[in-house]
């Protein structure tokens, strides 16, 4: 069972599954019995009960002629799937060769993908013994990844507390 409920605070309108002891304003969070909201339709189809939010949504805005023009959701939906590009046509018309895409894919499926930025200073601090700021950028450098960035990441991983810093030397927590 579903229902169109409203918030009776803020006129939030919203669907709710089953029937719940309780129910919470997603806008403004007032919580009440659910039998004290104003349920403005209850039916067993979900897509029904979306539909008739909208539609009282589009009332209230002032569409409500345009939207009563428009198809159901699904049948929206489903023209949908059917006019979306798919990817290979979309690449053609980009002048992009569609079978060296798909083997650059599977290059770097097979190989295990390519690490961040941010896991590289984090393998880092995990690999060398005492690390410092200066070392960390070191290992940085050597695999691809800038000094300045590596200096910033370590910053910000001791600001979150995944990795802490005394005397200079770093560690992950």
């Amino acid at each position: 069972m579903y229902a169109v409920v409203g918030c009776s605070d803020c006129s939030m309108l919203w669907v709710v599954e089953g029937r719940p002891e309780r129910t919470e304003c997603p806008r403004c969070g007032t919580s009440k019995a659910h039998a004290k909201r104003k349920q403005f339709v209850t039916t067993e189809d979900r897509e029904h009960a979306a539909e008739v939010r909208a539609s009282m949504l589009a009332n209230r805005s002032g569409y409500g002629e345009a939207f009563a023009d428009l198809d159901s959701y699904a049948a929206m939906g489903e023209r949908a799937d059917e006019a979306v590009v798919d990817d290979e046509e979309y690449l053609d018309a980009a002048g992009v060769d569609t079978d060296e895409a798909r083997a650059a894919d599977e290059r770097a499926s097979s190989s295990g993908g390519s690490v961040s930025r941010t896991e590289r200073v984090k393998e880092a601090l995990h690999e060398l013994d005492s690390p410092t700021a200066d070392d960390v950028a070191g290992y940085c450098e050597e695999h691809g990844v800038s000094e300045s960035f590596a200096r910033e990441a370590l910053e910000r991983l001791a600001r979150r507390g995944e990795a802490s810093e005394s005397r200079g030397v770093y560690r992950l927590l």
